[in-house]
């Protein structure tokens, strides 16, 4: 018997009460609703994307499996067992494409290791798309994930950045949204007044706002991130 694929399938990363297939190609579909087991950030959340794309789909009748940071590195083994006796299986992310800024890589490293095919569908990414619409540099860019959230930390980290975007690079970091206002401030008191500061904020939600600026516009022109996914890019004009 041969194995199953992983199919790793993006969702929106807008609010959910959206349709999905206004960000999500349809050639996904059938690919996504022929299968029946899922390997998920968050079952709640990938549960309502699925009956997003059919309200008949057979919520009862899939299997989930639950990756996140806390899953010990040895239940990752068994979430493959599906494949392995010719299913196929969905890696599904809590918001854009699974395997970036998520935990989805260390199942598809597994999936590699054992000689299962990997098939990433296509879909939205809050990173590609803050980079996209940035003007900051699409051919020389670094993403950094979260900064520490330890302060002399994150203010070391944010420092480095500024530096290494002197070469012309853009430097992409994002924040839990919660931590957004505190982030910008430390970006803010510790970046020159001439460097670029891009922030891409609710990224495809109706109030998106994105827009590059220079350290000194944004001082004067803080904006509220509270709560607002955002991602940051810094870099030189």
């Amino acid at each position: 018997m041969s194995n199953g694929t992983v199919y790793m399938i993006p969702t929106t990363i807008g609010d959910l009460s959206q349709n999905p297939a206004e960000q999500i190609a349809p050639s996904n579909l059938n690919t996504t609703l022929g299968i029946r087991h899922f390997i998920v950030e968050n079952i709640k959340t990938a549960r309502r994307f699925l009956r997003k794309l059919n309200p008949e789909f057979d919520i009862d009748g899939s299997e989930f499996f639950l990756l996140n940071k806390h899953t010990k590195t040895d239940e990752l083994t068994t979430f493959l067992q599906p494949c392995r006796e010719g299913n196929n299986i969905g890696i599904i992310s809590e918001a854009g494409c699974p395997g970036i800024a998520d935990p989805g890589a260390k199942i598809i490293n597994l999936a590699h290791k054992e000689k299962i095919k990997v098939s990433p569908l296509i879909g939205p990414s809050s990173i590609f798309m803050a980079l996209m619409a940035s003007g900051l540099n699409g051919q020389n860019f670094s993403f950094h994930g979260y900064l520490p959230i330890e302060k002399n930390q994150r203010i070391k980290k944010i420092k480095q950045l500024c530096q290494l975007a002197k070469d012309g690079s853009a430097q992409i970091f994002m924040e839990t949204p919660f931590r957004n206002d505190a982030l910008l401030k430390d970006v803010l008191k510790n970046s020159s007044k001439e460097t670029l500061l891009c922030i891409a904020s609710n990224i495809s939600f109706p109030n998106e706002m994105i827009k590059t600026a220079t350290i000194q516009h944004w001082k004067e022109n803080p904006p509220n991130l509270n709560k607002k996914p955002s991602i940051f890019l810094i870099g030189i004009d």
